[in-house]
C-alpha cells in the first residue's frame, strides 16, 4: 500500500511524468501543416557510396534504411527522420530552406526521459542553422539537464537533414 501511495503522490507532484512520451503530432499532420494541406509527392534519396559513409559519420552508425523519403516544394525540403535517444527512436520533422533549418519539430517521443526537447525553448535553437565544411552544425546547441542523449539525437538528425538537403540541391545543378 505504501508504494501505491508513493506513486500517486509522485504523479500528483510531477504531472509532467504522465506527459513524458508519446505522439505529439502524426507525421502526416506535420506534412499537411508544412505544406498548407497540399503535400507534394514523396521523393527518395539513396544512402549509397560516399553519401552512406557521411551519414554514418554524422550519426555514429549506419542509418537503418538505404533510402530516405523527403518532400520538396520550391526551395524547401521536408524530412522525417528517426534516431535512437537512449533506447528508443525519436521521430523528428525538419524543414530546410536554402540550406538552413526553418523548422524542427519532435513528432513522436518514445523514451522515458528527455522529452523536454520537444519544446520551442530547445528546438528554436536550430532556427537558421546550417552545416559548416566539416558537416557539423554552424552553432552551439545548448543541452538540457537530464536529456543529454535526446539532445544528441536531435543534433545528429539536424546535421543529417541539412546534409541530405545539400545532396538534393547538388543533384539539381
Amino acid at each position: 500500500m505504501l508504494s501505491i501511495s508513493r506513486t500517486v503522490l509522485l504523479l500528483l507532484l510531477f504531472p509532467g511524468l504522465l506527459l513524458a512520451g508519446g505522439v505529439y503530432q502524426e507525421p502526416e499532420d506535420f506534412l499537411a501543416e508544412v505544406f498548407n494541406g497540399e503535400v507534394p509527392e514523396a521523393q527518395v534519396i539513396w544512402l549509397t557510396g560516399p553519401r552512406k559513409e557521411v551519414v554514418k559519420e554524422l550519426l555514429g552508425h549506419h542509418y537503418p534504411s538505404l533510402r530516405v523519403r523527403y518532400w520538396r516544394q520550391g526551395q524547401r525540403t521536408t524530412w522525417i527522420l528517426e534516431e535512437i535517444g537512449k533506447t528508443e527512436p525519436i521521430t523528428t520533422g525538419f524543414v530546410i530552406k536554402e540550406g538552413r533549418i526553418e523548422t524542427v519539430k519532435v513528432l513522436v517521443f518514445r523514451e522515458s526521459r528527455g522529452w523536454e526537447i520537444r519544446h520551442a525553448f530547445f528546438t528554436d535553437q536550430f532556427h537558421q542553422a546550417s552545416l559548416n565544411e566539416r558537416h557539423q552544425l554552424d552553432r552551439t546547441i545548448d543541452g538540457i539537464s537530464g536529456a543529454t542523449l535526446s539532445v544528441r539525437a536531435l543534433k545528429k538528425l539536424a546535421a543529417m537533414a541539412l546534409y541530405l538537403d545539400q545532396q538534393v540541391r547538388q543533384q539539381d545543378v
